[in-house]
């Protein structure tokens, strides 16, 4: 059942419930971001700093003003995202998506397959919207400012410029608009960008050694496949899944070293064995 067909609101209730949910999403979005964050900060850059120290990918270390700089440009990312939010579900409840709230309309069955699908769209839309935003034409008004951290942090996962964080939100009208979409299973594919993209920012290949001698690398990205692009820029434009970059050839010659070196067994110093 869409949204307008159980809902008869006046355009001053569905301004108001769409406030609602734009400072819900705020809240939601801002908090998990923050907590996964904080969480992998604390722990990769504090205290287990020594004992992960050799799965440190870029061998330069963050500055404060880095750091705040992505705080902040995220929090403000986080912001627009929570208005496009907001001018969704006052258009699901003009009857402009394919929202809808009972479970049964589609069954469980579409409401799980919907949280891949989404992921798929998704990833996607990524890839070549990210290729784009490299064009020299265009990367420097809408791309560069998540560049300025070419040895990222988790607090670097949503540090746009405003430009490129509607570019980004702009999935959200995009799966709503084209598939039938369930509030709940929105959320969760929301609760996985978040947590991929605040991982996928670490700046420690968290992936055991053996990931890329495994079929999971044909399929997924490492988080050394994501610091290599801050780095080197005109590769390894995916999300999720090397897919796009196997077919596209976009794949940084690098990578495989790269990734062996962040997963190599640290070295037994003198001091070490003592």
């Amino acid at each position: 059942m869409a949204l307008c067909r159980r809902f008869a609101l006046s355009i001053l209730e569905k301004l108001i419930r769409s406030c609602c949910v734009m400072f819900g999403s705020w809240l939601g979005n801002g908090f998990l971001y923050l907590f996964l964050a904080l969480t992998l900060w604390v722990v990769l850059y504090g205290v287990y700093r020594a004992r992960f120290r050799h799965r440190r990918i870029a061998a330069r270390d963050p500055t404060a003003a880095q750091l705040k700089r992505e705080l902040l440009h995220s929090l403000r990312s986080i912001g627009i995202f929570g208005v496009v939010t907001g001018a969704v579900i006052y258009a699901g409840y003009s009857g402009m998506t394919r929202l809808y709230l009972r479970i049964d309309d589609y069954g469980w069955v579409w409401f799980v397959a919907s949280v891949g699908l989404m992921i798929l769209m998704h990833d996607t839309y990524f890839y070549w919207t990210h290729r784009w935003m490299h064009h020299r034409r265009v990367y420097r008004w809408v791309h560069a400012t998540h560049h300025r951290s070419i040895s990222p942090t988790p607090w670097a996962a949503y540090a746009f410029s405003p430009i490129e964080a509607l570019i980004q939100a702009g999935i959200g009208p995009l799966i709503v608009f084209t598939i039938p979409v369930h509030p709940a299973a929105f959320a969760i594919f929301m609760t996985w960008q978040i947590a991929f993209n605040v991982f996928g920012h670490c700046g420690y290949e968290i992936f055991p050694a053996w990931f890329l001698r495994s079929p999971l690398a044909v399929v997924f990205n490492s988080v050394t496949h994501h610091a290599l692009h801050h780095e080197k820029y005109r590769s390894n434009f995916g999300l999720y899944f090397n897919l796009w970059d196997r077919c596209m050839g976009s794949n940084h010659v690098e990578y495989e070293v790269r990734f062996q070196a962040a997963t190599a067994a640290p070295t037994m110093t003198a001091d070490s064995a003592k």
